[in-house]
């Protein structure tokens, strides 16, 4: 609900700040008084285009503020939030407008765009007449007006999710297909990667192993060499170090008693000797022994060549090859054939089709029932509203679509017949002016118990109208505003009468400056504008004892 607007330097209106509540207000005034600039600034400030002949003359610039209160707007919270520009229970638009013709909007303190500030205005407002803010003429506020007067929005949320369910499903699928060979090649690389891996079978810490054995091998031929070599030092007749270590012992022997330090010197050599004849003993097994095969290293290096080959193929370490096994095998357990994931893709299509399908056809039924409610309350409304020839149809054209649709199976159109034999036409192409907002307000006096739009605002809703019918205005309008938010330019003492609020708009002079003026009518001010709108005097009991009539008959 619009709750509070501030125009600044606005055409002719210098500063104006207002304090707006529930129900009808109704803006009266002269006629050239100005009363659609608050109308024109309000479209503004919720995302229409500017003009730089809006600024007033000789100000730098218009701004235009306008503060909406969101407590009961749970959309619009969602809204808000979505974009970052949530702030609390209130929410501020406003639009500047430069002498040059540039302009900046804001939501919540923020810059926005054009687009998201009009985006948030059609939730929050919605304005009937001959103007450009005009959401009746709108296929889609022809759909929404019928789910949420049916009570079928749940319902046609099912519909949406069904469709965006199929939606994002049928993209995987369109992308997997134009993938499918880039799938289908991966698949078979990696089905080849692993399947070279698995016939490797290389063992936790087997390199290790055929990298020792390899060097041990291909060292046999010295090490036995080297082994008889030191053999033949240790004991090789007179001269090997075993029989002179033994030639020591005797000597020192034959001395018998001797020095503590000839006895330490005869210990050693004799540990010496022990020591020799132990690596003599380890020297032979080790010629003897068959630990090393010979015939083995040819089988080794081709081994050892197999997995290095695999290892560069991959690009990694030999070492590395187990977490490239790993990996791979993973990878090749996610991934189906590029065919094999269109096929299972298009028998979850085929499913979530049919889901669709049910949930539309459901809908179907129920928007088929509520349109024929509707339309004829609605054309309960034109009889009452001096459209006597008037016919409202609703229609509900079959999309033909071969594939789901986000809205269901239909698209919803309100059309209007407003003489004998004429064929019903889209609201835009038939009526006038004065025509369409008196089907705008049938329209929203009857969907207004389920209508999500807070504020409503008809401009000159009584062009072409009179008497008895512009009571019948007044008074469908009043029992709009107990509903919400309605503002009116109106010309009818007939409608201003029935009003909770009542603004007098008046244009005045001072030397060149012309501005327009705007002013809260209270108890006998309502009653002398209410006589003046009547055309009699203001000062003739007659016509002030007609006006207080009026005002109290309601």
């Amino acid at each position: 609900m619009l709750t509070h607007l501030q125009i600044s330097n606005f055409t002719l209106v210098e500063q104006l700040e207002l304090e707006l509540d529930r129900g009808l207000t109704a803006l009266t005034g002269e006629t050239g008084a100005g009363k659609s600039i608050m109308l024109d600034a309000l479209s503004l400030v919720l995302g229409d285009r500017a003009d730089a002949d809006k600024v007033r003359q000789g100000a730098e610039r218009a701004d235009i503020q306008a503060t909406f209160s969101t407590e009961k707007l749970p959309f619009v919270s969602k809204w808000l939030n979505e974009q970052e520009l949530a702030a609390s229970d209130e929410c501020l638009l406003r639009r500047v407008i430069t002498r040059e013709g540039r302009s900046r909007a804001f939501i919540n303190g923020q810059s926005v765009t054009l687009q998201q500030q009009k985006a948030l205005g059609d939730m929050l407002v919605d304005i009937h007449g001959q103007h450009e803010h005009q959401s009746l003429l709108k296929l889609a506020t022809h759909l929404r007006l019928l789910d949420e007067f049916g009570q079928q929005r749940e319902l046609a949320k099912e519909v949406k999710r069904a469709y965006y369910h199929w939606h994002t499903n049928n993209e995987r699928l369109n992308h997997l297909k134009s993938q499918s060979d880039e799938i289908n090649a991966r698949f078979q690389l990696l089905s080849y990667q692993v399947d070279e891996l698995n016939q490797l079978d290389l063992q936790v810490g087997e390199i290790e192993a055929l990298e020792s054995e390899q060097k041990q091998l291909l060292n046999l031929e010295k090490i036995q060499q080297h082994c008889q070599h030191v053999l033949d030092i240790c004991d090789a007749d007179e001269t090997g170090l075993v029989p002179r270590l033994n030639t020591a012992l005797r000597l020192l022997n034959e001395l018998g008693e001797k020095p503590s330090a000839l006895a330490n010197a005869e210990s050693l050599i004799e540990q010496a000797l022990i020591n020799i004849q132990e690596a003599q003993s380890d020297l032979e097994h080790e010629q003897g022994s068959d630990a090393l095969d010979p015939s083995r290293l040819p089988e080794i290096e081709t081994r050892l060549s197999a997995i290095y080959d695999i290892a560069r193929k991959h690009r990694c370490l030999p070492e590395e090859l187990h977490t490239t096994h790993s990996q791979l095998a993973q990878e090749l357990d996610q991934l189906q054939s590029g065919d094999a994931q269109i096929d299972q893709l298009e028998r979850e299509l085929a499913e979530l089709s049919q889901n669709y399908q049910t949930h539309a056809d459901k809908l179907s039924k129920a928007r088929k029932k509520s349109a024929a409610t509707l339309a004829k309350r609605i054309n309960e409304k034109l009889q009452q509203l001096a459209m006597t020839h008037a016919n409202f149809y609703i229609a509900l054209h079959a999309t033909n679509n071969a594939v789901p649709v986000a809205n269901g199976n239909e698209v919803v159109e309100f059309l209007i017949s407003t003489a004998p034999g004429q064929a019903p036409k889209a609201l835009a192409k038939i009526a006038s002016g004065g025509e369409l907002s008196r089907i705008s307000l049938a329209i929203q006096v009857v969907t207004a118990q389920t209508s999500t739009i807070p504020t409503l605002v008809f401009d000159e809703v009584d062009v072409g109208i009179g008497g008895t019918t512009g009571d019948v205005v007044g008074k469908l309008l009043r029992e709009l505003g107990e509903c919400g938010q309605v503002l009116c330019v109106t010309h009818l003492a007939q409608v201003a009468s029935k009003a909770h609020h009542h603004l007098r708009v008046e244009k005045t002079f001072q030397r060149e400056n012309v501005s327009s003026a705007l002013t809260v009518l209270e108890d006998e001010e309502k009653v002398l504008e209410i006589a003046r709108m009547m055309g009699g005097a203001i000062d003739s009991e007659q016509s002030l004892a007609h006006a207080r009539e009026m005002l109290e008959s309601d």
